[in-house]
């Protein structure tokens, strides 16, 4: 004979069901649902440098005929106009939330540039291959002594020249004063590529 439950406890139904409650309101309020029910309320607008690529669009930067870089380049660093996509609802630099129409400025991108001095590369590559036999080349890029070693020894018999010319023609040697050439902006400029830290490295597979 089953056992009978006493009469001031709860039924085994009602006691599952009280369960399922309250593991249901739990799974609520901590859950996705929870996160956007507590997300309606108080969420943030989103910023306008966190838009993801094809929501908005940049100037091209003004560019310093005299340097060929853009006109506001501070510490390898200059800033260019992005607008923000019709329709887009997000808070623009000072802080305040607008609703965008497409040609309201939303923020500022960081854009990256280089240090010149006055060293050209035309004429750099210019005085390597017609004066370069002479030290002229090294001269011009702040390298007295070996622009001295060169003219005393006819460009070590022309090798030494050659060897200048190629590697000034690839960038290689540049000015003495670690700054860059002035090259056009949209011309034949050489980036490095560079690995550290933060360079993320795919996973090698191998057969």
């Amino acid at each position: 004979m089953a056992a009978a439950w006493p009469s001031g406890s709860c039924a085994p139904e009602a006691v599952t069901v009280r369960l399922f409650g309250v593991l249901w309101f739990i799974s609520v309020t901590t859950g996705p649902w929870g996160a956007v029910a507590t997300s309606a309320g108080g969420e943030e607008s989103l910023k306008c440098e966190d838009l993801k690529v094809g929501q908005y669009i940049c100037k091209d930067p003004k560019i310093n005929e005299a340097t060929q870089e853009p006109v506001n380049c501070t510490n390898y660093t200059a800033h260019v106009s992005c607008f923000p996509a019709p329709n887009i609802t997000c808070k623009d630099s000072s802080g305040n939330e607008t609703h965008f129409t497409g040609n309201e400025v939303g923020f500022f991108k960081p854009i990256s540039c280089r240090n010149v001095n006055g060293y050209s590369y035309k004429v750099a590559v210019a005085l390597s291959l017609f004066l370069g036999w002479l030290g002229a080349d090294r001269f011009y890029l702040g390298y007295p002594a070996l622009g001295l070693l060169k003219f005393c020894t006819v460009g070590f018999c022309g090798i030494g020249s050659l060897i200048d010319f190629i590697l000034i023609s690839m960038q290689i040697v540049g000015p003495s004063d670690g700054s860059s050439y002035i090259i056009d902006y949209y011309g034949t400029r050489l980036t490095r590529l560079s690995i550290t830290n933060e360079t993320f490295r795919k996973t090698q597979l191998y057969p």
